[in-house]
Order: C-alpha cells, then sequence, then structure tokens
C-alpha cells in the first residue's frame, strides 16, 4: 500500500460499516467501495500516486482535461463523463467556519464586496466527484467543511471494521441512516449536503431584504444603503446563476443516469431506484433555491419601485401644498400692490378705516380659498 499523503483521507465503505485506511489500496476491494477525499493543492501534488491508485482500484486513469478540470477553482458547476467513470463539479459555499481557516484567494478570484457580512458568504468554490464502480475521488478546497462534516457522519454512523464490536455499540448501521452502497450515492449525498448550505443562506438573505424592504417603505425615512442593496442585487444574480449551473450539472447526470444498464438483481433495481431518487431530491432542492433567489431579486426591486414611488407621492404632496398655498396669497398679493400704487385718488385710499377694510376683504378672501382647497382635499394628506 501506498503512504498516504498528509491531505488525503481514505475509506473503505462496505455493508459492516465504515474503514479509514492509512494508505492507498493497490486492489480494489472485496466487498464495498473506496472513497478518496484529497485538497486540490495535494491533488495537483501527488497526482502521480493518485492516478496510479486509480489505475490499481479502477483499471482507468482520470483523462487530462479531466485532471484540469478538477484543479481548476474558478470551473462552474458540469458534468461530463466517460465509459468508465463519471465526472461531476458541483459549486458549495465558501464560507469558512470556526476551526477551519480560509485558504488564501487571489484578489481577482474573490473580489470585494460590501454589505452586510451574508453578502461575504455567496462566495463558492467547486468540488469535484470523479465516479467510478468502485472508487469515488473527491477533490476539494483546503477548507472543506462539507467532507469533515460527512466525514465525522459517517464514522458516527458506520461500524470501523478495524475495531471489534463493543458493548453499546451497535453492530450495523441504525436503520433508517444507511450507508452509501455506492460512489454514485455517496456523491449525491455529499452534494445534497452542499445544497443545504444554499438552502440556510437563502432564510438570511429573506432576513436582511425583508429589514431593507422595511427600511425603503418608510416614507419619511432617508435611505442611504443603496451600495449595500446594490450589492445585494448583484450576489443575488451570481447567486442565481451559479444554481443554474447546479441545476444543469444535476440535470445531465439524471439523463446520464437514465442510460445506464438495468441491474438484474432486485438489491441492484433497488440502489438504482434510489440512486434515481437522490437525483430528483438534489434537482428539486436547487429548483427550490433558484425560485427562492428569482422571489427575492423580483421582491427587491419591487422594493425600491415602491420605495421611489413613495418619495414621488411625498413631493407631489408637498408641491400640491405649496401650490395651494400660493394660490391663496395670490389675491392678496394682487390687493397689496393694488394699493402700493402711486395714485393720488384710490378707493378707501384716503379713509380712516380703509386700512381695516382691505385687511378683512384680505382675511376674507385667505379663509375662504383655504376652505375651497380644504374641501377639495389639496390640503390633506394622501396617506397615513
Amino acid at each position: 500500500m501506498t503512504p498516504n499523503p498528509a491531505g488525503i483521507r481514505i475509506f473503505h465503505l462496505h455493508a459492516g460499516g465504515v474503514q479509514e485506511l492509512p494508505a492507498l489500496p493497490q486492489q480494489p476491494p472485496a466487498q464495498g467501495f473506496v472513497w478518496v477525499a484529497c485538497a486540490r493543492p495535494v491533488f495537483a501534488e501527488c497526482q502521480a500516486d493518485l492516478q496510479a491508485a486509480l489505475q490499481a482500484l479502477a483499471g482507468v486513469q482520470l483523462v487530462d482535461l479531466h485532471v484540469s478540470d478538477l484543479l481548476n477553482a474558478q470551473l462552474p458547476s458540469r458534468y461530463d463523463y466517460t465509459l468508465q467513470y463519471d465526472l461531476v463539479v458541483f459549486r458549495r459555499l465558501a464560507a469558512a467556519t470556526p476551526g477551519h481557516s480560509a485558504a488564501p484567494v487571489p484578489p481577482a478570484a474573490a473580489p470585494r464586496r460590501g454589505g452586510p457580512p451574508v453578502l461575504h458568504r455567496i462566495d463558492t468554490s467547486p468540488v469535484g466527484f470523479a465516479v467510478f464502480d468502485q472508487v469515488l475521488l473527491t477533490v476539494h478546497p483546503a477548507d472543506c467543511a462539507v467532507r469533515d462534516a460527512y466525514v465525522q457522519r459517517l464514522l458516527a454512523t458506520g461500524v470501523s471494521a478495524a475495531e471489534p464490536p463493543r458493548e453499546g455499540r451497535p453492530s450495523a448501521p441504525p436503520p433508517g441512516n444507511r450507508l452509501p452502497t455506492s460512489p454514485a450515492d455517496l456523491m449525491l449525498r455529499l452534494v445534497n449536503q452542499m445544497v443545504d448550505g444554499y438552502l440556510d443562506l437563502r432564510r438570511e438573505l429573506s432576513r436582511q431584504l425583508d429589514h431593507w424592504q422595511t427600511e425603503l417603505l418608510r416614507p419619511r425615512t432617508r435611505f442611504s444603503n443603496w451600495s449595500a442593496l446594490l450589492d445585494a442585487r448583484m450576489a443575488l444574480h451570481q447567486l442565481d446563476e451559479i444554481c443554474e449551473d447546479q441545476r444543469t450539472a444535476v440535470q445531465d447526470w439524471i439523463d446520464a443516469l437514465e442510460t445506464w444498464p438495468q441491474p438484474e438483481s432486485a438489491a441492484g433495481l433497488r440502489d438504482w431506484d434510489l440512486l434515481k431518487v437522490r437525483s430528483r431530491d438534489v434537482l428539486e432542492h436547487i429548483e427550490r433555491v433558484v425560485h427562492h433567489v428569482r422571489r427575492l431579486e423580483q421582491s427587491t426591486e419591487t422594493a425600491v419601485q415602491m420605495h421611489f414611488s413613495v418619495q414621488s407621492n411625498r413631493t407631489n404632496d408637498i408641491m400640491r401644498t405649496l401650490t395651494a398655498l400660493t394660490a391663496v396669497f395670490l389675491p392678496l398679493n394682487l390687493i397689496a400692490g393694488i394699493f402700493g400704487m402711486n395714485f393720488d385718488f384710490l378707493p378707501l385710499i384716503h379713509q380712516q378705516d380703509g386700512f381695516w377694510w382691505a385687511m378683512g376683504a384680505m382675511g376674507l378672501i385667505a379663509l375662504a380659498l383655504v376652505a375651497l382647497f380644504w374641501r377639495k382635499r389639496y390640503l390633506a394628506r394622501t396617506g397615513g
């Protein structure tokens, strides 16, 4: 057996449980399959050893173009195949979790994003799956929490073949929590776990956008987070594109799954049907994320339009009130202008009570116009 390089974890999954191997095996297992999980930098350094192990385990090596795809950290989600294996690339959320340090990423690959912290979680990185008959090779980012979380779940569910069963420990996986029966089954479970991360992210995005919508629809609030809102719309658009690529990749996988030869045994047929069910479930989860993201985009655009509509209505109310007040004072200015003319003979100008007659007339005209405009709701607000 070839010594296991640092950064590579090898597991043997079979009906009896899960066993983590200390080194790369040199022959296919008698039962079950082998899962080889390695980080992308380690895969780049240990290509020769991994290709030799694949040759020994599956009788075939990875095509050079597929090796380039697995090494490409900017590759979108996609599906490809050969006669001997299938290749699936699926982008996961690249948010670092406690205990995992984020790998250094070039500035061009990860542009700085403003706004609330939830927007920073839209960054993604690809995970590659090479699915053979008895081998699953996965290439993860250096800080992949998905792999570590699923490994813990596997070790908690399965029974290590290297350790004898002891008291209080089940001799088989508990019902309802079966181990993966094939490399394709394990691949779909890992992909489903990644999609669950997108489902959790949409809740945080919904709460943030609901808060912004509330702020936008307050007529007396001066909304100033336009840059953050623009970043959110760009992030939602990017998330929509990522999910579309994911959906296309999974749909291509489902179409390829339909072309597999139908197993002859009842157990094989049941596993084949289970693969179809899991594939459709993953596709349904991705479609839910796509639907929700598009709904968030539409609601955000609607909130912005409603914000400007409310501001426009408020401006119209102010202009209407100012126009009505101007119309009230126009007759008064006319009277004042007439009595301000430089003529010696004007009505009431030489009478002792002429000033009071003029002021009374001006007051009556003003009150009459205010009453008229109030009745016509020119001075009333449009909304509560």
